[in-house]
């Protein structure tokens, strides 16, 4: 067990988290600011763009490079800081660190090591986005980005399918047009809403069923980061629409995969499987029995 008492003096160090701006600089917080200039260390996914911030509001503190690809090998550098009674602020890029950014890690490292973690509040496009989007916001489930390759994407979205929580993702502008024709294939005719550059001069909101947001996206050149908000599931949508499959052996399930999918029989048993939500060895030895 853990206890820990955020505002008790100690004589290790404390690593803070602390979020930064979306896009409006006007929406970092006093308290940011504070600890920002009273820290020994900032701990930067990009230095090159947090440098651009601290100078904006004439902060000097040291900055040093924590991202994706060095986050492992600088842990044990930022514990040894800590344990001198260094305290530490992480931030990324934009917004909530460890949120599809880097700063989980080091938060359950310092935390095995019994160091305080501080979490300031701050800007967040994926609640930003939810709220904006007119959709349900009592229960949520943010997923972030979704594999990029196809099938992957396709077995998240069948697995978050009948969840009735409002869903909440990342995407990229590259990928923005195969994600949402993903997202009819898989999850039907849902309303969905689309955020980006979200607290900058150039927001923007589209909101309506997905195929109106399809359409919109094929005739629009897009950039910026976007939030993708799609409604959850009726949770009797299986009642309004028979699987395509019921009336198909498993057998026939899976081969009728590889003929319209040109899938092997390995991926086609794989997503027979999850059509049925069985376990892929119960689908296995149906089809080869069978042949």
């Amino acid at each position: 067990m853990n206890i820990q008492k955020s505002f008790e003096e100690t004589e290790k160090g404390v690593l803070y988290a602390v979020p930064t701006p979306i896009g409006n600089l006007e929406d970092i917080t006093y308290r940011a600011l504070k600890v920002l200039e009273s820290v020994h260390f900032i701990a930067a996914e990009d230095t090159r763009n947090t440098k651009k911030l601290l100078n904006h509001f004439n902060i000097t503190t040291s900055l040093i490079s924590y991202h994706e690809h060095n986050k492992m090998a600088r842990e044990e550098q930022l514990l040894e800081k800590l344990a001198k009674g260094e305290s530490i602020a992480i931030v990324s890029d934009a917004g909530m660190p460890a949120i599809s950014d880097p700063g989980q890690e080091i938060v359950q490292a310092a935390l095995e090591k019994d160091f305080k973690i501080v979490v300031l509040p701050g800007a967040n496009a994926a609640l930003c986005a939810l709220i904006g989007s007119g959709l349900p916001t009592n229960e949520f489930y943010f997923y972030g980005f979704l594999p990029r390759k196809k099938k992957e994407k396709e077995a998240e979205l069948i697995r978050l399918k009948n969840l009735q929580a409002t869903l909440l993702f990342y995407e990229s502008p590259y990928r923005l047009k195969d994600t949402l024709k993903a997202m009819k294939e898989t999850l039907g005719t849902r309303n969905t809403a689309i955020a980006r550059e979200l607290t900058k001069r150039f927001e923007e909101y589209v909101r309506g069923p997905v195929d109106e947001v399809i359409a919109w996206s094929d005739n629009h050149d897009l950039r910026g980061e976007f939030c993708i908000v799609v409604e959850g599931s009726a949770g009797n949508e299986a009642e309004q629409q028979p699987a395509w499959w019921q009336n198909l052996s498993i057998e026939e399930h899976v081969k009728s995969y590889m003929t319209k999918e040109n899938y092997t029989s390995k991926d086609a048993i794989k997503w027979a499987a999850l059509d049925r939500n069985v376990p892929k060895r119960e689908v296995y030895q149906a089809y080869h029995l069978g042949k």
